[in-house]
């Protein structure tokens, strides 16, 4: 049976392999749309750098993006709201974490989430709604939550597929409009129909790079959201901490966030759009359903009572 040190591994061996192999997906599709549209190897080198940047960035500053993005406002200073940074300071001694930046939301929706490439970069970000509306305990179930997802390096490697696939779904874009209105150096019909060509793949690539974007965010995020609900239980001991605040998220009347984006949806506790979120943003939530959560989180402390 897998343990939590075997999960870790595991999501630094992937985060090396997805950068790697997109770099390389991303050096075929220059390859695979420039020679035969007579761009030479110029426009391989410069999809294969643009791959290289975007990695970097995703990597060394895809914390502060997510930060910027939801709005959130800090780090707090020890000194500042000493309720809230103690309750860190203490979970990150109890579990032998480096102390991550705190951040406040000014927002009344109830949400949080983590990011960080590692726990020594790492941040967590609470909304004043879950802050002011939480008891205690379930306070402390939320951070260990977040916690856990920093010592999991789950954010990383989700940081990391956000980043990537959007760029995947940029490059689409760029090469269906050079295929069409760019031209290469080579003329005549030939070249002509392999634009045509080309622009019906790029033309598939826009249509369905979002979708597959999606659909591996959502199953990736719906697996470490369980395995952060079960790391955080067993960090504080009371599974029912956790299990009621997801439940406080899930009654409350308006959970949507003010600044709610689709791009860092999967890094919040629960939907940053809202427990009544419909349509698409239902369809392809990162979230598994939070009743879930609840009934597991429940089961376990059951477990534990039995014990």
């Amino acid at each position: 049976m897998a343990t939590t040190y075997d999960y870790i591994a595991a999501n630094k061996r992937r985060s090396f392999f997805l950068i790697v192999g997109f770099t390389l997906f991303i050096a075929a599709i220059g390859w695979i749309f420039a020679e035969p549209l007579g761009f030479g190897y110029g426009l391989l080198t410069m999809a294969v750098l643009f791959a290289l940047v975007m990695n970097l960035v995703g990597y060394f500053k895809g914390d502060k993006i997510a930060l910027r993005v939801s709005g959130a406002q800090g780090p707090l200073q020890k000194g500042q709201n000493d309720y809230v940074y103690r309750m860190v300071e203490n979970l990150c001694i109890t579990s032998g974490m480096p102390m991550p930046k705190i951040y406040i939301i000014p927002d009344q929706a109830m949400n949080a989430f983590a990011t960080g490439r590692s726990p020594k970069n790492a941040s967590i970000a609470l909304t004043t709604g879950i802050i002011e509306n939480l008891e205690n305990e379930e306070l402390e179930g939320v951070i260990a939550h977040e916690l856990s997802h920093i010592k999991n390096f789950d954010i990383r490697f989700m940081t990391l597929v956000v980043v990537l696939v959007g760029v995947i779904t940029l490059l689409s874009q760029f090469f269906f409009r050079i295929s069409f209105f760019g031209g290469g150096r080579k003329n005549g019909n030939g070249n002509g129909q392999l634009g045509a060509i080309f622009g019906i793949v790029g033309v598939v690539l826009i249509i369905f790079a979002p979708i597959i974007a999606e659909i591996i965010k959502l199953a990736i995020s719906r697996k470490r959201e369980y395995l952060a609900d079960a790391s955080g239980a067993l960090l504080t001991r009371f599974p029912e901490g956790l299990a009621s605040a997801l439940e406080k998220l899930k009654n409350q009347q308006n959970g949507k966030l003010l600044h709610a984006n689709g791009a860092t949806a999967h890094l919040f506790l629960s939907n940053p759009f809202g427990p009544n979120a419909s349509g698409t943003k239902k369809l392809f939530s990162t979230h598994p359903p939070i009743e879930d959560r609840i009934r597991l989180l429940r089961e376990m402390g059951n477990m534990h009572e039995s014990h």
